[in-house]
């Protein structure tokens, strides 16, 4: 009997992600020193979607922003305020979209974060 729903590829969710939560702690000054703390696992697949229009100035120059597409399994908990990390790479969630049959999979809309050089 088939199923009415076509199932993810063997294999389509194979990249590691680690789900950080951002952590605000007070700075002893009225302001708030923010922090993101690693949480669960996710296992997901991610795609470039396209060169972004907009540009960010950085160190005097213009940078193009690439934005990607990450689709996990669905769960509860997500938020935008979260972001995601694949290894140095970290992508700060943008949006949040159901795909497919519903709680199975979630799209997130994601930006890339450059890395900080010390």
């Amino acid at each position: 009997m088939m199923r009415s729903s076509p199932r993810p590829a063997l294999g389509a969710r194979r990249r590691r992600f680690v789900l950080e939560r951002v952590v605000e702690d007070p700075d002893g000054f009225g302001g708030m020193l923010r922090r993101f703390v690693p949480g669960p696992v996710l296992w997901g697949s991610i795609e470039p979607v396209a060169e972004a229009e907009r540009t960010r100035l950085r160190g005097g120059r213009a940078d193009a922003v690439a934005t990607h597409r990450i689709i996990l399994r669905a769960r509860s908990g997500l938020a935008p305020a979260m972001r995601l990390s694949a290894g140095p790479r970290r992508f700060v969630i943008r949006s949040l979209a159901p795909a497919g049959p519903p709680g199975r999979d979630l799209v997130c809309r994601v930006e890339e974060v450059p890395e900080e050089t010390p």
